[in-house]
């Protein structure tokens, strides 16, 4: 017999029990801030979602169901994932964030089964989490050799836009993610005889990292070395902040060239324009971010030669990183392409 239950009350014990640490990995450890934050978004979609659209959340014990009534809520659930897909899909969203919250509600099917011991007739499995491959953007080896050497565009930074480009340096070279960066102090700075070299314990990944720096990094970090061995390198700034003033020193440094963009909506491509702006036109300074440092980093070193498995090595990537593979690819196209140039140029008489 059905006894229907709230969605949102259940959703919202499932959050709080994840951010009180009742609810644990399979490992043990606590689940990170960025997943329920996660969750927390797409407990607010749910919630927009069934007010504009009238839609009962609602979720049955499968146990207690004849075989009529499994089928009728077999029926609901595929109507549910029908109806919420194509409310996020009308509101904007890509494949990407959708894929998202679908993940995040089979996540809240899996604890309410093996947590709170209510068999949810497994109608999670039901829900297809879409994929797409978002375009990956870096600097070529050019430009950044631009920002680490070039003096006069140095001189004519404000202060702030010489802050940014320098952890921006600095992230492109070492290929930290933007997390860690923000946490480095002086012991995460080694010299031994004249060489220096960055150890660092990943937050995301737990996985250790000894790199080598060049010396335009040691300048970087003697500028802002910090007395107290327990004060940080650099300096907090909000990533809203980061990547906004990025996107000036891309500006300032004729990053402008006009790039195509397109994201995946029910695995179907869709060009991406500025509408916020006069033009439709993106440019490569648009589309400068926090992320751009690691990407930059990790396919450089590919570019020059580094062989795979000692980039992985350093960028912290497992050998089943399926996100890895996508930097080899990346690296390989440049490669092609600058021997295209050199076949040109010998074709040409």
């Amino acid at each position: 017999m059905k006894n229907p239950q709230p969605l949102i009350p259940l959703f919202k014990k499932f959050i709080r029990e994840t951010e009180t640490g009742k609810r644990l990995k399979k490992n043990g450890e606590r689940i990170k801030k960025g997943s329920i934050a996660n969750y927390k978004y797409t407990l607010n979609n749910l919630i927009k979602f069934s007010t504009e659209t009238h839609f009962e959340l609602r979720i049955c014990d499968a146990s207690k169901l004849n075989k009529r009534e499994f089928t009728s809520e077999k029926n609901y659930w595929k109507k549910f994932y029908n109806k919420f897909t194509e409310f996020l899909y009308k509101n904007g969203c890509y494949d990407n964030y959708v894929g998202a919250n679908i993940k995040t509600i089979r996540t809240f099917f899996n604890y309410l089964k093996h947590d709170q011991d209510f068999n949810t007739g497994d109608f999670q499995r039901l829900f297809y989490i879409r994929n797409e491959q978002v375009e990956i953007f870096v600097l070529s080896p050019e430009q950044l050799k631009f920002l680490i050497h070039d003096a006069t565009f140095e001189a004519s930074l404000t202060t702030t836009l010489k802050r940014i480009k320098d952890i921006f340096v600095f992230g492109c070279t070492t290929g930290l993610r933007y997390s860690d960066i923000f946490n480095l102090t002086n012991k995460n700075f080694e010299k031994q005889n004249e060489d220096w070299y960055l150890k660092i314990k990943s937050q995301k990944t737990k996985s250790y990292s000894f790199i080598k720096l060049p010396d335009y990094a040691i300048t970087i970090y003697k500028k802002y070395e910090p007395k107290s061995a327990k004060t940080t390198v650099f300096k907090k700034i909000t990533l809203f902040n980061f990547n906004k003033n990025l996107k000036v020193l891309g500006e300032k440094a004729d990053f402008t060239a006009p790039i195509e963009v397109s994201r995946e909506k029910q695995g179907k491509s869709t060009p991406v324009s500025k509408s916020t702006q006069k033009t439709t036109q993106i440019r490569f300074c648009d589309k400068m971010s926090s992320h751009m440092m690691r990407r930059t980093a990790i396919t450089t070193l590919l570019i020059l030669g580094m062989p795979e498995h000692l980039v992985r090595k350093i960028s912290g990537h497992s050998y089943a990183s399926s996100s890895f593979n996508r930097y080899v690819h990346y690296a390989q196209v440049y490669v092609d392409k600058e021997i295209e140039k050199v076949h040109e140029k010998l074709g040409n008489y």
